[in-house]
């Protein structure tokens, strides 16, 4: 992997701007994070895993959202679920079983992942549904469905910005005299973060990112999205939460052996980077797009809204206590969000019948 990385920054001059360096650490065929046999998914280090997402903690995520999702197969009348950055599969798995019970069966569950060894791992997870489980390699050209991603925009390549008291430097990666990595920020062309009135509040030395390629990913769904819904749920805050002033480190962090560290150029290939979604940017995509905002609010109103107390009430003291992690404000209920879209003119989603935040975008 460092080997690519030099040979990738030699090839651009010198200097690599930090969405391409990301892109290569996280996605380089056979070397990536993501791109690699490395365990990411799992509850303890010792299980050689980085961090654990919500569908491995507690099968109860799934169920829940598994009644949003029949809803809205319901209202829209489609019986598709396509799911991009499926990790271990365990999401797909109890979606599949779960609609089954609820009476609400897919015809097709199409999985987009850019991971060839995941893919691997998800098909022996999910092999007793076969045929209806399809691995696609790129966008269908029309989406008649629902659509899933849990902890997918924050893992699409950010762009790094600094504010130096005068301007926004764009961060890019370089090497330095004895060959280590080190970020080089120079003058760029990127948008900034936020409008020309609210730069004198910033401290010189912020450094913050913006997200152009979750963006765009939201406006190539809205041209292909034509009858059903899309649903993400991801850690991130509205744009006055995410460019607050104060903070001044931004939220970029690497995830390795379920220790969070700041440092993304240490061993690239090898641990997780990551950054909080700003959900107002990508509501307001979707709605250029022409999309309708469904709704935006925390994941633990989310999976109340969903039947998840009901849920509670049928499962045993060992499955609360890992269920809970998922609605406590310390844990997953607060810091993680979820945005709901649809073409046309939409409907009233499950999900966010109660304490919807849209007004906060």
């Amino acid at each position: 992997m460092l080997a690519r990385l030099h040979a990738a920054i030699a090839e651009a001059g010198g200097w690599l701007p930090f969405d391409r360096y990301m892109s290569l650490a996280l996605y380089e065929p056979g070397l990536g994070y993501y791109a690699n046999s490395r365990r990411k998914f799992g509850t303890m280090p010792q299980q050689g895993s980085d961090f654990v997402t919500a569908p491995e903690l507690s099968p109860l995520f799934g169920r829940a959202l598994a009644r949003q999702v029949a809803q809205a197969l319901s209202v829209t009348g489609t019986d598709t679920v396509i799911e991009f950055g499926a990790g271990s599969g365990a999401l797909a798995e109890q979606l599949l079983q779960s609609l089954d019970a609820l009476g609400q069966p897919v015809t097709r569950y199409f999985i987009v992942d850019l991971s060839g060894t995941l893919r691997e791992r998800q098909a022996e997870r999910l092999a007793r549904f076969a045929p209806r489980v399809e691995w696609l390699d790129r966008w269908p050209d029309e989406i008649h469905g629902v659509l899933v991603a849990n902890e997918l925009l924050d893992a699409m390549p950010v762009e790094l910005l600094r504010w130096d008291g005068a301007q926004w430097l764009q961060r890019g990666v370089g090497v330095d005299a004895s060959g280590g990595l080190v970020f080089d920020d120079r003058p760029g062309t990127a948008h900034p973060p936020v409008p020309e009135d609210e730069i004198g509040a910033f401290i010189p030395g912020t450094v913050t990112e913006i997200h152009p390629q979750a963006e765009a990913f939201v406006r190539t769904l809205a041209r292909h999205l034509k009858r059903g819904a899309a649903f993400f749920i991801d850690y991130g805050f509205p744009e006055s939460e995410y460019y607050h002033p104060q903070r001044t480190g931004g939220t970029l962090m690497c995830h390795h052996l379920h220790r969070a560290d700041p440092d993304p150029l240490a061993l690239p290939g090898q641990k997780d980077i990551t950054a909080h979604v700003n959900f107002t940017g990508i509501a307001l995509a979707g709605q250029e797009a022409g999309l309708m905002v469904l709704g935006y609010t925390s994941q633990a109103n989310f999976l109340i809204n969903c039947g998840l107390v009901d849920l509670l009430c049928e499962a045993d003291l060992a499955q609360r206590g890992m269920a809970h992690r998922l609605i406590a404000e310390h844990e997953m209920g607060e810091l993680f969000k979820v945005i709901g879209f649809a073409p046309g003119e939409g409907f009233d989603a499950l999900g966010f019948s109660a304490g919807d935040r849209s007004h906060m975008l």
